[in-house]
């Protein structure tokens, strides 16, 4: 009879510390993703060919430090940021849309309060000086409509840009040679705002357009590292029930890949 009660005192000791363990790694993950990082996905392709759609990647909130849209259902517990770093330029940031809070948008920061930004028949413009634009190559997408399960084949042209003062080096891509934001006026950043672009220039909703001048306050952190990428914008990622396609679907060269 001792026995069995000693046992059922181990096993009873034992799923408590089981359960004990399991809180304390959801509280530290937890702590993680409100502080330091929080995982994000891309929906859509206004960041191609940087950021495909189905990347999923982990952003840092230390990189801008915190405001309230830092914190799991933005709430208005202050105004401004505290422990702010500012942006740099080159920089591909998740923010709140100025329009709709609801919303997660993920962009470049091309203008920093004060520059004057334009584009001029396909050449971006910082402060009256044209950034390089290099061709590189072709970049062929298949892109799928998922609700009427419509794919075609599209080409882009790939260019790289070099942003001034010592800024990075990326690609953008080129689908229409004359596209509607191909020109555009000439925006002066106000004080405490930035102006962010796709690189996907004629395929995003961003500064030159709808998106408008983004307040810092907005900012939620700096996009740093791919942790995960399925091709579910291809016609065969479309195989939802079918799971024994689904490591065929994942793009392995993607995983740890820096955003740059």
């Amino acid at each position: 009879m001792s026995l069995d009660t000693n046992s059922k005192a181990k096993a009873g000791s034992g799923w408590g510390e089981t359960a004990k363990i399991i809180v304390q790694a959801l509280a530290i993950a937890m702590v993680v993703r409100v502080f330091f990082f929080q995982p994000f996905n891309i929906p859509s392709g206004s960041m191609k060919s940087t950021l495909l759609i189905g990347d999923y990647l982990f952003v840092s909130k230390l990189a801008y430090g915190y405001s309230r849209f830092s914190f799991p259902f933005s709430p208005n517990l202050f105004s401004g940021r505290i422990f702010g770093g500012e942006p740099k330029r080159g920089d591909v940031a998740v923010f709140r849309l100025p329009q709709d809070e609801s919303l997660d948008y993920i962009k470049r920061v091309v203008g920093l309060p004060g520059d004057q930004v334009q584009m001029r028949e396909g050449v971006l413009y910082i402060n009256g000086q044209a950034v390089p634009k290099v061709y590189k190559d072709e970049f062929a997408n298949i892109e799928c409509d998922p609700y009427f399960r419509h794919c075609r084949r599209v080409v882009y042209k790939r260019y790289e840009e070099t942003l001034p003062d010592g800024g990075p080096t990326y690609t953008v891509l080129d689908l229409e040679p004359e596209g509607e934001f191909d020109t555009t006026e000439v925006f002066t950043v106000p004080a405490g705002q930035y102006f962010m672009m796709g690189d996907n220039r004629d395929n995003s909703s961003d500064s030159r357009a709808s998106v408008g001048f983004v307040p810092f306050e907005n900012l939620i952190g700096r996009a740093e590292i791919i942790f995960f990428s399925a091709a579910i914008d291809e016609p065969d990622a479309m195989r939802w029930f079918s799971p024994w396609t689904w490591p065929f679907d994942i793009r392995w060269s993607r995983f740890f890949n820096l955003v740059r």
